[in-house]
């Protein structure tokens, strides 16, 4: 039984590993889809809040394949789990990079450049688009999410930490926490 787990865990984010161009958030929409939807490793709920957990750990929100392999099937899962999603896409990062540098300047090198760019963007807005389904999220979060997004294209130096701030001060002052 734990093998067949363990073999999940390697079908499911080898496939992720190899597609995920813009980075990890490029395919939060595809592990929440086959964690709660398709392999029932865990809730909508859960999903959230290892999402959560991921967010707000250092390192990158990738980590997130780490926590469900961990609930999945303990520190073994949570190995495999971490190995299949980073092993994959960095054995091929570093192929297309050799080649890659060697076609620099071309011109189709440069069309598939601007052409990956929107593919990227648009796979990390379906992540958050997810999370946000599956959150609940409501008006508020939207609207904090539109206005960090904009207010970070039109400021992109600035320090995300204010705008985390100013999300949190939003929603405390929604909720009647903070008197005005």
């Amino acid at each position: 039984m734990r093998e067949n787990v363990l073999w999940s865990l390697i079908v499911v984010f080898v496939p992720f590993s190899l597609v995920s161009i813009g980075g990890g958030p490029s395919i939060f929409a595809g592990i929440q889809h086959q964690s709660v939807e398709v392999y029932h490793w865990v809730t909508a709920r859960e999903f959230v809040d290892l999402f959560a957990i991921a967010r707000a750990a250092p390192g990158p929100g990738s980590m997130l394949v780490t926590l469900l392999g961990w609930k999945v099937a303990g520190w073994t899962g949570a190995i495999v789990a971490t190995l299949a999603l980073f092993i994959p896409s960095s054995l091929l990062c570093y192929g297309v990079t050799k080649m890659w540098n060697h076609y620099r300047g071309r011109h189709w090198h440069t069309a598939l450049e601007s052409g990956l760019a929107p593919i990227g963007a648009g796979l990390i807005l379906a992540g958050v688009f997810a999370v946000f389904r599956i959150a609940g999220a409501g008006i508020l979060s939207w609207a904090v999410a539109g206005v960090a997004a904009a207010i970070l294209a039109w400021r992109p130096t600035l320090n995300p930490l204010i705008l985390l701030a100013g999300g949190a001060a939003a929603f405390a002052i929604w909720h009647g926490m903070v008197p005005l």
